[in-house]
């Protein structure tokens, strides 16, 4: 494990996935720059929270083919996102757990992990649900996948929320070298 400080500091494998999941965050940014018109502000996200038939495929007309194929290529590299941002959660959980050895903290960190895991499953889930829903939205498909995407920033959320908890707990910064 590395000695130092911030970024420094963290164990190797931690620091690798941190570092490619912002690459890919920072590619799926650029990505969603073309998604994003009148029907879809949001682009990408604006498609995942649609919720109904009629407004997935108004969006998808309103991208057009070209808008069509960006957007593949966004769930595409989600799927790749996905494992990456979950693997570097879990990694995060765990670095921040090394000098919490209390029951509490042990256990919100069970429950953080959990959520985490859950928020990269439902992930999953979501991004198979609208490459369906792109070739041919339907009412359930476009609700399911909006239910996913409100599951999984929920699950997200509530992680980091967790991941506060446990470095607040004890009221001491993470110490090096432990």
């Amino acid at each position: 494990m590395d000695t130092g400080k911030g970024l420094l500091a963290l164990p190797k494998s931690l620091k690798a996935c941190l570092i490619v999941s912002l690459v890919l965050l920072a590619a799926l940014i650029m990505i969603n720059q073309p998604l994003k018109t009148g029907s879809a502000p949001q682009g990408m996200v604006s498609f995942q929270l649609a919720g109904s038939a009629d407004l997935a495929r108004a969006i998808i007309q309103n991208w057009g083919s070209s808008g069509l194929q960006w957007a593949k290529l966004s769930l595409g590299l989600g799927f790749v996102f996905i494992p990456v941002y979950t693997l570097a959660l879990i990694l995060l959980t765990r670095y921040c757990m090394r000098d919490r050895p209390g029951i509490r903290e042990r256990t919100t960190a069970r429950w953080v992990r959990t959520l985490f895991i859950t928020a990269g499953l439902v992930d999953f889930t979501g991004n198979i649900l609208l490459l369906n829903n792109l070739s041919a939205p339907t009412d359930a498909v476009s609700l399911a996948a909006t239910l996913s995407s409100l599951i999984r920033f929920t699950a997200l959320t509530l992680g980091v929320a967790g991941l506060v908890i446990i470095r607040a707990a004890r009221r001491h910064p993470l110490t090096p070298g432990q």
